[in-house]
């Protein structure tokens, strides 16, 4: 019963949205009629409402400047009074109150903006600011006009924008009924803005890699599949650019990085989305100590970019150290030897009975040691055999050169020392084969070119990949990943 009653809501509340509708497009129409563009192609903007609070901030009660500014904005709320009425507006910067007084804007104007203007339209103001007697810095309209006739109004409940289904599926809403919203986006691009810079001042080199590549490498993940129907062959969405910046590593370019998206068909959680946003780099004649301390200024850059105070003192502890530390294991000596799901069963780990020392690794990890790191934490040197494009460590081979930073519990980037030794890159190929034939569905495949490419000589080289949405979920202090990707993916609505 309380299902249908929903429903019923659900059909009422459609009605009156497309009564709403027909009724703001009679106005529009009407405004045609009369000669009156409801559309201009283009109004003269003067002012922004930011840069009007600052200059007229020193206004007393009841002052009123004799300058005039032009403002134009969303209207976002009206107070009618006989022959005059507040009105809020804002624009990309800010808001303010505007004080529409017939008188002031003449018959026909004040005639315009009772009849036809409503909540949403977007306006153009031109007048004189003022304080009012309780202290609100407004705008006495000289001239209104609407510019946008908005067909559809704001949702019932649009301040303060809650729901989440409508905030992510209409970012448009979430944008215009919750300025944070809108504040943690301008921070996203001051931050990878800031990044940029920071290796630009750096010499590193820009580039672009594909987009649409014929073998899924550089990462273990399931791809997305498509095809190109004039070449007529399958393609994969990259799930990572790694080994075609490393080619130009190769090639000469010393100091190379990218930013872009990349693609992965896995799940969807607060720290995951199917697309999203990657900078990899790769500076010849470095190492994972080199990318270490590059992270760390990257990092330090875009928090000072932002007012970010999050806690940066970083860390950097051996992974094998610290699953011994949260569970008394030392369990380096034992992979692959078929014994570490039994000496780690009283750990209680939530883990199926087949799973591979790689899984068993990482859920120690994800439950026994990241839980209790207090401050940003390099974790570093990872097995040799789960790391399939890194330098071993010539005195210690099962040790490979690389690391994860964990700020807050999240994994927020990935580097290493590159694999340079083509022989050694060939085995560690086929056993990624290896691997997909016996069902791992994100083992790499092998990309003869590539060994080809090492073949020719890569120098001692340092790799870093930063998962940008999670850099800027970890400064701006949000809880999802859905919160800092404009149109994170989402099941369609039936």
């Amino acid at each position: 019963m309380q299902e249908k009653q929903s429903l019923q809501e659900q059909e009422t509340s459609t009605t009156a949205i497309d009564n709403l509708i027909a009724q703001r497009k009679e106005k529009a129409d009407k405004m045609k009629a009369a000669g009156i563009n409801p559309y201009p192609a283009k109004v003269d903007v003067k002012d922004k409402i930011s840069q009007v609070r600052k200059n007229f901030e020193q206004l007393k009660n009841e002052e009123v400047s004799d300058i005039k500014v032009s403002v134009a904005g969303r209207m976002m709320s009206r107070r009618d009074m006989g022959k005059a009425s507040f009105i809020d507006i804002a624009d990309g910067t800010g808001r303010i109150q505007v004080y529409v007084r017939k008188d002031q804007v003449g018959d026909d104007s004040f005639k315009l903006f009772k009849e036809m203007s409503d909540l949403s339209d977007f306006v153009l103001i031109e007048g004189t600011p003022f304080r009012t007697r309780t202290g609100e810095l407004s705008l006495k309209a000289e001239k209104f006009q609407i510019i946008c006739k908005a067909f559809r109004p704001l949702p019932e409940k649009w301040h303060g924008l809650k729901d989440t289904e409508t905030r992510y599926r209409q970012r448009y809403l979430d944008l215009i009924a919750n300025r944070d919203v809108k504040e943690v986006f301008i921070k996203r691009s001051k931050i990878i803005s800031t990044l940029r810079k920071t290796l630009q001042d750096m010499n590193f080199v820009e580039v672009e890699t594909p987009i649409l590549q014929t073998l899924a490498g550089g990462a273990n993940a399931k791809p997305f599949t498509t095809h190109h129907n004039a070449l007529d062959i399958d393609l994969f969405m990259r799930i990572a650019p790694e080994l075609f910046l490393k080619r130009l590593v190769v090639g000469g370019m010393e100091r190379v990085f990218e930013i872009g998206r990349n693609f992965r068909n896995e799940g969807i959680d607060r720290n995951h989305n199917p697309e999203f946003t990657m900078m990899e780099l790769y500076q010849a004649y470095a190492d994972y100590n080199d990318m270490m301390d590059l992270t760390e200024t990257i990092i330090k850059n875009c928090a000072a970019a932002i007012g970010s105070k999050i806690n940066l003192n970083f860390k950097r502890l051996k992974m094998f150290d610290l699953i011994k530390e949260y569970t008394g294991l030392d369990l380096l000596p034992h992979l692959e030897t078929g014994k570490l799901f039994d000496m780690v069963k009283h750990l209680n780990l939530d883990l199926p009975k087949n799973a591979t020392d790689q899984k068993i690794l990482d859920q120690i990890l994800d439950e026994k040691v990241i839980p209790n790191l207090k401050e940003p934490t390099f974790i570093i040197d990872y097995p040799a055999i789960y790391s399939p494009l890194t330098k071993i460590k010539f005195e210690q081979p099962e040790i490979a050169e690389r690391f994860e930073l964990y700020i807050n519990g999240m994994e927020i980037c990935n580097a290493y020392s590159e694999l340079n030794d083509p022989y050694l890159q060939k085995i560690r190929f086929k056993q990624q084969m290896e691997a997909k034939v016996k069902g791992d569905e994100e083992a790499q495949p092998y990309d003869e070119d590539f060994i080809t490419a090492l073949e020719q000589g890569l120098p001692p080289t340092g790799g870093l990949g930063i998962g940008i949405d999670r850099l800027v979920m970890i400064l701006t202090e949000v809880e999802s990943i859905r919160e800092v990707i404009f149109f994170p993916a989402m099941k369609p609505e039936c």
